[in-house]
């Protein structure tokens, strides 16, 4: 079959990665990719929200799978785009829903959907440039430090954590009335901080059954010891070697179940990735946000883990027959490092040419912000490569890593150095 990905990430070159080596996977075009899906896909340079130009592909070149890797075109609402167009219609897509999107789209909405089914997450309010007095009073009930989240999308930077209560009433209002994120921060949620250590799980459902993928953890901080400001994630590690039996059965009895049975409630049409961001809180797991597509790095760790057939997966979701689909793990360790521009994630420079890519052995590169530029892969965007390795444990995984990214180089290069550092 021929098969779209939308996206240009690192997750959607681990993807196009892993169902590349599907049978089923006759074609793949990747939408609008980048130097890694280069190699082993067709990238298509239009924008993975222009509804139109995506129809347009899947028409000419008749795909019959649209995977969708970034929350953006999900926000939007392809999903109800393709459901309700006659010459698209029959094509499946793997994501949710508009309204489902809005767990993501809406930290308001995820919160309502939070308490509404029961499921465990911090104590909140949300408040709006009009109520901006009343979210300062608020602050002043909670004991510091302080958690003020846009509702809306912003690239995963929209959340300020603050010790100081006068300070976080200064960003309270930098976010509500002086728009520091745009229109994202045209409401803000404000809620208690919650103390533990952060993982990720990972679902997938076909609005009926689910699939608990791999957890993993992330790491978020650009500065060792998870000091400096928020990324998209620097690395990863997969499994979390602190989960165990018992704590995976709260989750899974506790939230994932819950979700899922949300949606059905709520009559929100999902079949795609639930990532439910949790925090655990003396060995109980409370949700932080929710995601509707698959993390990145996370993915980067997660999906070589996976050892079904990515595609056949899909298909099952399609087909709402996941309920009956065997889920193969590798019981290995997978580790990823990202490599980023030097700048990250304030103002850094593009185009610059990546050495050494050819050198890397036993680590499987995924690239994320990069382009071709004649027969040179150079940089284009802040986070640059991610570097995965196996191991029989994290330790041994993670030192492969970071032994193939010493054969890596590009002007102002950067990376942490101690992934998985919390963890031993």
């Amino acid at each position: 079959m021929t098969i779209l990905l939308l996206g240009s990430g690192g997750r959607e070159h681990a993807f196009a990665w892993k169902m590349t080596q599907s049978p089923l996977c006759e074609k793949l075009f990747v939408v609008p990719g980048n130097a890694g899906t280069a190699a082993i896909a067709e990238n298509v340079a239009i924008s993975a929200t222009d509804f139109e130009a995506v129809k347009a592909l899947v028409l000419k070149e008749n795909i019959s799978l649209v995977v969708v890797g970034p929350e953006d075109p999900l926000v939007k609402g392809i999903y109800d785009y393709f459901k309700n167009d006659e010459s698209l219609k029959h094509i499946p897509v793997i994501g949710p829903s508009q309204l489902g999107a809005q767990l993501e789209g809406s930290k308001e909405f995820a919160k309502e959907f939070l308490m509404k089914h029961n499921i465990p997450t911090a104590a909140y309010d949300s408040f709006t440039a009009e109520t901006v007095e009343k979210g300062c009073e608020f602050l002043e009930t909670l004991q510091p430090p302080y958690v003020l989240k846009a509702d809306g999308l912003a690239a995963g930077k929209g959340v300020l954590i603050i010790q100081d209560l006068e300070e976080a009433k200064t960003e309270l209002r930098n976010m509500l009335v002086h728009a520091k994120f745009g229109t994202a921060s045209s409401k803000v949620v404000i809620e208690e901080f919650l103390d533990g250590i952060e993982l990720s799980c990972f679902v997938l459902t076909d609005g009926k059954s689910y699939k608990i993928l791999p957890t993993a953890k992330d790491y978020k901080r650009i500065g060792e010891g998870d000091t400096g400001l928020n990324t998209g994630g620097m690395g990863a590690v997969s499994p979390v070697p602190y989960v165990d039996a018992v704590l995976m059965e709260k989750i899974e009895t506790r939230i994932v179940k819950p979700t899922i049975e949300g949606f059905q409630k709520d009559g929100i049409e999902y079949k795609g990735f639930v990532f439910i961001g949790l925090i655990n809180v003396k060995n109980e797991p409370i949700v932080i946000e929710y995601n509707v597509r698959m993390g990145d790095p996370e993915t980067e760790v997660v999906v070589p883990r996976l050892k079904s057939d990515l595609v056949e997966l899909f298909l099952s979701v399609a087909d709402q027959k996941l309920g009956d689909f065997n889920l193969e793990v590798d019981p290995r360790s997978a580790t990823t490092v990202m490599v980023v521009s030097g700048g990250y994630p304030e103002d850094f420079e593009k185009g610059k040419v990546i050495s050494g890519l050819e050198n890397i052995e036993d680590s499987i590169v995924f690239h994320a912000g990069t382009k071709l530029d004649g027969e040179n892969v150079v940089t284009n965007g802040g986070r640059v490569i991610a570097v995965t390795s196996y191991g029989d444990n994290f330790q041994e995984a993670i030192k492969k890593s970071y032994q193939n990214i010493d054969k890596l180089s590009f002007d102002k290069m950067y990376f942490r150095k101690d992934i998985g550092f919390d963890l031993i």
